[in-house]
């Protein structure tokens, strides 16, 4: 058993301090987060400098630069990297990654007088922020194009302010005021740098509800308020019982995919549907049991996991070796397995669980109801088509050979839809630890670079978003395992690892596999991708 750390509480009650004695922790460990940050930011600043941009790919090189389309901030001078680096350690989004990279680099290069109060405990945390956004990179040392003279003027006046005690909203407006009093185009410049960074995104919240945020330019942005807000209160005065609020995202989602408007692409559905298969008793085959209770199938030549997801009657000889087969705690995935499930799925659905109507697809995902790892993924129409043909070798007796397996190695650097299909299914997102990138917007990647002898195997393929792929194809000294039920470790130049596992594979599956994978590859696969 571990032994863990003595807690500050046990050794400083709080409870034998008096009120000033209280209030006096309070101010102390208010001085000790402020000096706390500044010595984080002079950790960040000597790791930045030990991640040159030398280590990024120049200009002239493929795969530079692909992510035009979508801005990349990325301080002078240092790797591209950094903030993914930074985000698997400290285990924080690449977002915030980012901003502590930032803001670490201009309190060390650029504001050395603000670290430095900050350091001493003259200022908070928050104040200091304030003036790194309003003085952040536009020194010319920066990559600006204010003089440094005129930043160590604002920021003088910007510190006397800060130890005065201004709030920090008001310290971030008057020090902007200030420099643009010096410098009039530093306000358009700064306006022309954040309308590059406008997006649309969305991120979940509770209760199956979820927020889309834009960020745009201010006066767009009330604009479209406005609208929105003119668009509900009409509906109110009509006689919508419905909170404003609710009003407002509704009419936001109706002017923005307009339901009316039949000349557009309908929007489709896919679906996932993600089922355990059934633990169904085996039957014999022959007459006989194999080892442990598990079905022997009939012996014959060996075929490649996959082939069974044929339809019967093409020619080709069912798996014939349990080993090859996909299990279920041990035993093949047999017809009927499937008939049982299809029985189930039609039981929760009345009617049947088919494709949405308009386009979409249905994808029945079975997993093993043991490990939790995906097994196969099938359409309803292949796995009624199973379940009623069964085994060719046997099509006239329930057997306990497999039909279905996942997709077989092929002998090629390009995955086939079926690889596609199944990997996806497996990942859901991009797997580099902590990116949810949904996986149809991902990067199919060779674990094991193809180059190196890496095979084109479900076992050796993984989701990653484009800029996760270009990271372990170009950043240096980044290394990528993987098990073959898809658990993905990656490491970074400073040796810190982290894992991620497929969703659905039990926690017990992923001890049992991690670290049975072999050495580390040198590096990834060139592009194109």
């Amino acid at each position: 058993m571990t032994r863990r750390r003595t807690r500050l509480s046990e050794v400083l009650s709080p409870r034998g301090f008096s009120d000033a004695g209280l209030v006096g922790e309070l101010a102390a460990l208010a001085d000790v987060r402020a000096q706390l940050a500044a010595y984080e930011a002079v950790v960040v600043a000597e790791l930045a400098r030990r991640r040159p941009v030398e280590w990024d790919l120049s200009e002239e090189q493929p795969g530079h630069g692909v992510e035009d389309w979508a801005p990349v901030r990325v301080p002078v001078g240092v790797s591209e990297f950094l903030a993914d680096e930074l985000a698997l350690v400290a285990g924080i989004s690449r977002t915030a990654a980012t901003v502590l990279g930032e803001r670490s680099l201009v309190l060390v290069r650029e504001l050395p007088a603000t670290w430095a109060a900050l350091a001493d405990s003259l200022i908070d945390p928050a104040r200091a922020n304030a003036i790194v956004r309003a003085l952040g990179g536009q020194s010319v040392d920066a990559g600006g194009r204010v003089e440094p003279g005129i930043v160590a003027e604002v920021e003088a006046q910007a510190l006397g302010r800060a130890v005065a005690g201004e709030t920090p909203r008001r310290l971030q407006e008057r020090t902007a005021a200030a420099l643009i009093a010096l410098d009039e185009a530093a306000a358009d410049r700064r306006r022309k740098q954040a309308e590059r960074c406008a997006d649309v995104t969305t991120r979940a919240t509770a209760d199956g509800m979820g927020e889309l945020v834009a960020a745009m330019p201010m006066p767009v942005a009330a604009a479209c308020r406005e609208a929105v807000d003119a668009y509900a209160r009409m509906a109110k005065v009509e006689g919508d019982g419905r909170p404003i609020g609710q009003l407002r995202a509704q009419v936001m989602a109706d002017l923005i995919l307009r339901p009316w408007d039949t000349s557009r692409e309908p929007v489709t559905a896919h679906l996932h549907v993600q089922a355990p298969l059934p633990a169904l008793h085996t039957r014999p085959t022959d007459g006989r049991a194999a080892p442990g209770g598990a079905l022997s199938a009939p012996s014959g030549g060996r075929s490649a996991p996959g082939d069974g997801l044929s339809a019967p009657g093409d020619g080709r000889s069912a798996p014939s070796d349990d080993r090859d087969a996909a299990t279920v705690d041990g035993a093949p995935i047999t017809a009927g397995q499937l008939r049982e499930l299809l029985v189930q799925l039609d039981a929760i659905c009345p009617g049947g669980l088919q494709a949405p109507t308009g386009g979409g697809t249905l994808a029945i995902d079975l997993t093993d109801p043991v490990t939790g790892a995906l097994r196969a993924t099938v359409t309803r129409p292949e796995l009624e088509r199973l379940a009623r043909h069964g085994c060719r070798t046997h099509p006239d007796r329930d057997c306990g050979c497999a039909v279905l397996d996942r997709p077989p190695a092929v002998d090629r650097y390009t995955p086939t839809p079926a690889q596609f299909r199944f990997v996806r299914a497996r990942d859901r997102t991009c797997r580099h630890p902590g990116c949810r990138r949904p996986a149809a917007r991902t990067d199919l990647d060779h674990v094991c670079a193809h180059r190196d002898g890496g095979a084109t195997d479900c076992t050796n393929l993984c989701c990653l978003c484009r800029r996760h792929h270009r990271l372990k194809t170009h950043a240096p000294r980044w290394r990528f395992t993987m098990t073959d039920n898809g658990v993905l470790t990656v490491t970074t130049p400073s040796g810190v690892t982290r894992t991620t596992r497929p969703p659905g594979l039990h926690t017990s599956a992923v001890r049992h596999l991690v670290g049975s994978g072999g050495p580390p590859p040198d590096d990834d696969d060139p592009p194109p991708f």
